[in-house]
């Protein structure tokens, strides 16, 4: 099938699209620079160019496939309340070009807020809704097409998605260690963070739209909690720097904006969506990527 890809030159979007194609699938996919308008051509995809912002770009993309991945989103911590309604602004218009079509509307979303404190599942619906909510509220309104004859599938994914070349949550935490000289965690570090390697992420999201009914909520997550004090020790040895709890009053100090993030017990599963699609993460676990030296430079794996 013709497949729209919003964010396609992004971190999970670049190895989504060799996965759909390898797989027979022909993509269509966004960009917002030449670089990457180029990045896409050479790939064997086509080329629409816009971000975010330009509705009339997603609208076009929408109508004229068989089925949307909507993977792009505004990373702006200074402006997050704007990324959220750009956001919901985005899904509605897929939506609604996509309404009584029995199309495909996959779409990111995230894992990290679903439960704190205990292991999150499919089961659970998110807390997010409303215009002013975090990412705009955008799963509860995508899911709701499924009334409209739309085929929305929520792709949550583990708040970190690794592998050689992340520039995310592990490689800011692995800059905060430089900076400060020591690799911290807060309090004693038994709070947990899933995590799943970028190519099972992107297999994920090929079988989700080959499988995944509508209304379907399926988890990106390979690793169901890893101890951040774990995260921190393996950051410590490798840069040599000593390793040391923050107390939760300094971790915004300490850690900066990804200090909340980072204190948060947020583990969760895929084991309900492993049973639908029939998907084994199969590539190294986030451990094993820090400690191949890939966020470190202290290795030449």
């Amino acid at each position: 099938m013709q497949v729209f890809v919003t964010g396609a030159t992004g971190w999970i979007g670049s190895a989504v699209v060799p996965e759909l194609l390898s797989a027979g699938h022909r993509v269509v996919g966004t960009a917002r620079s030449d670089d990457a308008a180029a990045a896409l051509t050479a790939a064997g995809v086509e080329v629409r160019r816009g971000s975010l912002d330009d509705l009339e770009v997603l609208r076009t993309g929408a109508d004229d496939s068989d089925a949307v991945i909507h993977l792009a989103f505004k990373h702006d911590f200074s402006d997050y309340a704007g990324a959220g309604r750009a956001e919901r602004a985005a899904v509605e218009t897929l939506g609604d070009t996509l309404t009584g079509s029995d199309r495909p509307l996959l779409f990111a979303s995230g894992v990290a807020l679903l439960a704190p404190g205990r292991v999150a599942t499919e089961r659970d619906a998110s807390r997010m809704s409303g215009p002013d909510s975090p990412r705009g509220g955008s799963e509860q309104l995508a899911l709701e097409y499924a009334q409209r004859g739309v085929r929305p599938v929520a792709l949550r994914f583990a708040p970190t998605v690794h592998g050689k070349g992340d520039h995310g949550f592990v490689a800011t935490l692995v800059q905060i260690a430089r900076q400060k000289g020591a690799a911290g965690y807060v309090g004693d570090g038994s709070n947990r963070w899933p995590a799943v390697h970028r190519l099972d992420a992107a297999r994920m999201v090929r079988l989700a739209l080959e499988k995944a009914p509508a209304g379907s909520v399926v988890h990106g997550v390979g690793e169901e909690g890893i101890r951040t004090r774990d995260i921190a020790e393996v950051i410590g040895r490798h840069l040599n720097v000593p390793v040391v709890s923050v107390p939760p009053e300094q971790a915004a100090e300490h850690f900066g904006w990804i200090g909340a993030f980072f204190a948060l017990d947020v583990p969760a599963s895929s084991t309900l969506t492993q049973q639908l699609l029939g998907w084994t993460p199969t590539h190294p676990g986030l451990i094993e990527d820090l400690e191949a030296g890939y966020y470190t430079g202290s290795t030449t794996a």
